[in-house]
């Protein structure tokens, strides 16, 4: 009887919640794919990348340094009418230009491209 408890709290109930986990999953698997845009992952760091939604997108990496203590390091970027914002830990906002913009712009390129990629390959 204990494992039907358990059951609600491993399986989400509603239609809503269902499709709440699925657009979970879909995002945490993005994200990693982002994280591999510009090169393979170095053993021991976690990096991603990832559209949040319409106007934001994440960069966030995780890594053990020589010390032996996690380090973190999140970006994001707000795209908007007047250009692209970032922001990165507790920093305000700069305007994003030069060859940062021209990198953003071609990640989220390629972001996109594998994006549809991947969606075209389910849909099969």
């Amino acid at each position: 009887m204990n494992n039907v408890k358990l059951l609600p709290k491993i399986l989400p109930r509603t239609a809503e919640e269902r499709r709440a986990e699925a657009y979970r999953r879909f995002l945490r698997r993005q994200a990693k794919m982002g994280g591999t845009l510009f090169g393979p992952v170095p053993d021991g760091h976690r990096r991603e990348f990832f559209c949040l939604d319409k106007h934001t997108w994440v960069w966030h990496e995780e890594w053990v340094d020589a010390a032996g203590q996690t380090q973190a390091m999140t970006t994001r970027y707000d795209v908007g009418a007047q250009g692209i914002l970032k922001s990165q830990g507790n920093s305000s906002y700069q305007r994003v230009t030069g060859a940062e913009l021209k990198n953003f712009y071609q990640a989220t390129r390629l972001y996109r491209d594998n994006v549809h990629q991947q969606y075209a390959i389910m849909q099969r």
